[in-house]
């Protein structure tokens, strides 16, 4: 017995010994060994050094005022220093330039790795390649991890910098750390393919994460409003590993009023409780989420974040009856859920839990909470859809993200698009439409609803805590001012259970539809006859035409109905005259927008206008007379007749 002992403690000791050395290749495994993700990272903290403006206003990197730590002598510019142990482990900006980045490593007076800022994402220099580097929606992200060992310095050769994020982990002494060497092992090639390959795999299983043995629990059945359906009722130890239920459009629609709640060795608060839209990242009632551990992918919602428990684990669907007389319909379940014996291991590992809050307007000068929590653990996932409560540009992405971990801010953000990894909303081809990397994405993007949303995984950079974390976002560019409705999923590990939840209910999950829609000519769909020229302007865009120019506008995102058309102008010396037509049919009275001068022309009233089957477009028919051939619009604007209740 007591040689069992002595080789159990042996052994204890060698893995915690193994964790305590870091390497490039223990920090590239984090990004594909799922399996270790509910394991904390003891005595350390994730920091972040951003371009933020520290003076509370909204110049995040625009001047490069705030985009560096300190200027040399040369007038080159220092845009990171760590003391200590610590990797880096991932690097964001949408505003990457061609200067030499010089890092200097454990205190050494000559910089040991150069590479322009601008080739840490083009895949051009290995070991910074595709699928951790990159860039899409507007933001280039690098998730290389560059350990040292004793302090590490990143000099930019230019002379000015923009908008940027450098993500690191410290680590306390007893850690040791082998310093960044670009010059890869063999085994630490094979583990960045294991990545690539990981990462671009199409149709996901279990297997590819978990490599125990695995039981499944499969659920065929129909869910009626008012009933609860058990999914999986455990009652020994062991670990989720996977959930899996079909079809993905069981729950599309407004009225989000099935539940998925999971609770772990009968605590009193469930760990998960939440719309089950909203947990598969669906976006405004629609699948919108592929990332590499949750969404929805070919009809199937997924999980694959493993969840171990002690001593019992209970999954369950809840069908909320409607609130109003409406007959909800059954839905047909088809679920399966994938779970193996192996038990948590306690003074190593936390429970997954998740935070559901619903924001409906929050008062001025309170940001959304993503997740505020005692205990030991990390975070590691957020989900957000964003809408705005005030038509018109979606101003209230300008919000930072901040942390604090155990008391001490330790990252604040330089927007909510680049907290996703993203950059630029509202601008074609970046942060304007969905879309799904491993990692990060955004859920949608509409100017005409003022909608948008995003998510983000933390896998080598998740959020450590020993005492408290609280993490949270803003809504506007100055004092969390913009009216919004918010609605969040937090994803943590933790080693004690939920205090308070927020339940969902039938007016909190039900998603809001504006009266006023507003649509942008530099996220506009249209084609044109005619001789048209287009000029973007920094208000509006120009259109210029010959007689009986035409110009047709898809009205896809506006939402059936009928509405009073509206228009934000200038009127000028040279404006044309126009009508509203939809396809063959006029809609509108001949409108000029000449003027002896330039003048600013809000809400211009143009016609009643019906949205519908074959009536999904408008055409602006022109009308002109010599040099009076212009029209500078900035937006139109759809009002409701009749305004849909929420």
């Amino acid at each position: 017995m007591l040689y069992l002992n002595i080789c159990i403690l042996l052994t204890a000791t060698k893995a915690y010994t193994q964790d305590m050395r870091i390497t490039l290749n223990s920090e590239l495994k984090r990004l594909y060994d799922i399996e270790q993700l509910p394991r904390y990272i003891n005595s350390s903290h994730e920091w972040q050094k951003s371009s933020y403006d520290t003076t509370g206003n909204n110049d995040d990197g625009f001047s490069g005022k705030y985009s560096f730590v300190r200027k040399n002598p040369d007038g080159t510019l220092v845009i990171f220093e760590a003391k200590g142990k610590g990797v880096i482990n991932r690097i964001w900006t949408p505003t990457p330039n061609d200067d030499t980045l010089d890092f200097y490593f454990d205190a050494q007076s000559k910089p040991r790795y150069s590479i322009k800022f601008s080739d840490l994402f083009s895949g051009k220099v290995f070991p910074f390649v595709k699928p951790i580097c990159g860039n899409q929606l507007g933001g280039y992200f690098c998730y290389m991890p560059i350990p040292f060992q004793n302090g590490c310095k990143i000099v930019s050769r230019g002379k000015h910098m923009q908008f940027y994020q450098i993500q690191y982990r410290q680590y306390l002494d007893e850690y040791n750390v082998e310093t960044f060497d670009p010059n890869l092992s063999s085994n630490e090639k094979e583990t960045l393919e294991r990545i690539k390959r990981l990462w671009d795999t199409e149709d996901k299983n279990v297997k590819d994460f978990y490599a125990g043995k695995v039981k499944i629990v499969n659920t065929n059945a129909e869910l009626k409003p008012g009933q609860t359906l058990t999914l999986l009722n455990l009652n020994k130890g062991g670990r989720i590993v996977g959930l899996e239920i079909e079809s993905a459009n069981i729950v599309t629609g407004l009225n989000k009023q099935i539940d998925l709640k999971i609770t772990w060795d009968n605590e009193k608060k469930p760990a998960v409780y939440a719309p089950l839209s909203d947990f598969f990242g669906y976006a405004f009632g629609r699948p919108s989420m592929e990332s590499l551990l949750l969404g929805s992918d070919k009809n199937k919602n997924y999980c694959y974040f493993p969840m171990p428990f002690d001593r019992s684990a209970k999954i369950e669907l809840l069908y909320r009856k409607s609130s109003e007389n409406v007959s909800a319909e059954s839905k047909s379940i088809h679920a399966k859920v994938y779970y193996s014996n192996e038990r948590r291991d306690t003074m190593a590992e936390g429970k997954f839990y998740t935070h559901w809050n619903k924001d409906i307007n929050p008062p001025k000068g309170k940001p959304h909470l993503f997740l505020e929590a005692k205990g030991k653990g990390h975070y590691v996932g957020t989900i957000l859809q964003a809408q705005g409560l005030k038509p018109g540009m979606t101003t209230f992405f300008e919000g930072d993200d901040s942390t604090l971990t155990d008391g001490i801010m330790r990252i604040h953000g330089t927007g909510s698009e680049d907290y996703f990894n993203g950059g630029w909303y509202a601008i074609m081809d970046r942060w304007d439409s969905k879309m799904s990397l491993p990692l990060s994405g955004a859920l949608d993007y509409s100017l005409p609803l003022s909608r948008t949303g995003g998510y983000r995984l933390y896998l080598n950079d998740k959020l450590s805590f020993n005492k408290s974390i609280y993490h949270s976002i803003e809504h506007g560019p100055h004092g969390n001012a913009e009216p919004v409705d918010y609605t969040s999923m937090a994803l943590y590990y933790s080693d004690r259970p939920v205090s308070e939840i927020v339940k969902p209910t039938n007016q909190l999950s039900k998603i809001y539809f504006p009266d006023t829609l507003m649509i942008y000519p530099q996220l506009m769909s249209f084609c044109f006859a005619g001789d048209i020229c287009i000029k973007p302007g920094y208000r509006g865009s120009t259109f210029t035409s010959s007689d009986e120019g035409k110009v047709r506008i898809s009205l896809a995102e506006i939402p059936y109905g009928q509405y009073k058309l509206y228009a934000d102008i200038e009127k000028e010396p040279q404006g044309a005259d126009l009508s509203i037509w939809q396809r063959q049919t006029r809609i509108s009275d001949w409108i000029s927008v000449k003027s002896e001068k330039s003048t600013a022309q809000h809400q211009l009233y143009l016609c009643d206008i019906r949205v519908g089957d074959f009536k999904n477009t408008l055409t602006i028919l022109f009308k002109t007379k010599g040099d009076n051939n212009k029209l500078t619009l900035d937006r139109l604007i759809f009002v409701k007749n009749k305004p849909v209740k929420r």
